[in-house]
């Protein structure tokens, strides 16, 4: 069973990887959670994924990653570069190219070192903005990987892989943890935490789907 075995959960404090986090606490026995550095826009991420690792009393692990802002300049590593959707078939500039690849390649090689088989990531493929390494095809074709180059038997879970912004919310709802997620977590390009700027791509996301699901729960109020 689930509930006798170990995971890691990749965690960047947002509303996303901290869903994950209490979904796992629910699910596994033990949980872990690993933080990237790779000189993002705002060190505010890390921080904040630090305060919740904290106040859950989890073992944080916090993984220097610095070599992927000299590889992949983007608007989340690079604040000269203006932060815009994608237009026309082109990638977000917020795309950060190989980030989940390394990522979750790393949090396998972590997960052999604290004997831990899972591995948990927030990706979706139904508000995934257009990146290609949130798809389930790449998920999935990675789990393959990581297990024959380990040759380990890692499980890669995506929690949040076929819901939307409301469905993520209402995820959250039902493990009791709404309000904790609506206030303590980062999603803000800006670095704003909470309900954020509200103008940038990943505020109005977020917006827009506690909007939805706060109306569709009976007697919600935004």
């Amino acid at each position: 069973m689930l509930k006798d075995e170990k995971a890691i959960v990749v965690f960047s404090g947002g509303q996303d990887s901290t869903t994950c986090l209490f979904w796992a606490l629910k699910t596994f026995k033990e949980v872990e959670v690993v933080t990237f550095n790779y000189n993002q826009r705002h060190k505010s991420e890390i921080e904040c994924a630090k305060v919740i690792a904290q106040e859950l009393d989890i073992r944080h692990h916090l993984l220097d990653m610095g070599l992927l802002n000299q590889l992949a300049p983007n608007a989340l590593t690079r604040s000269d570069i203006e932060i815009t959707d994608g237009e026309e078939g082109e990638l977000p500039s917020t795309f950060v190219p190989g980030r989940n690849l390394i990522f979750l390649s790393f949090a396998a090689v972590l997960a052999s070192q604290v004997n831990a088989k899972h591995i948990i990531t927030g990706v979706s493929e139904t508000d995934f903005s257009g990146y290609p390494d949130c798809r389930d095809a790449f998920i999935k074709s990675l789990n393959v990987s990581i297990n024959l180059s380990m040759d380990q038997q890692f499980v890669i879970h995506t929690p949040l892989m076929w819901l939307d912004k409301e469905e993520t919310w209402k995820l959250a709802d039902d493990l009791n943890v709404l309000d904790y997620v609506r206030e303590k977590t980062l999603t803000c390009y800006e670095g704003v935490i909470g309900d954020g700027c509200g103008a940038c791509p990943a505020c109005k996301l977020r917006k827009n789907g506690l909007e939805k699901y706060l109306t569709s729960r009976k007697g919600g109020k935004v």
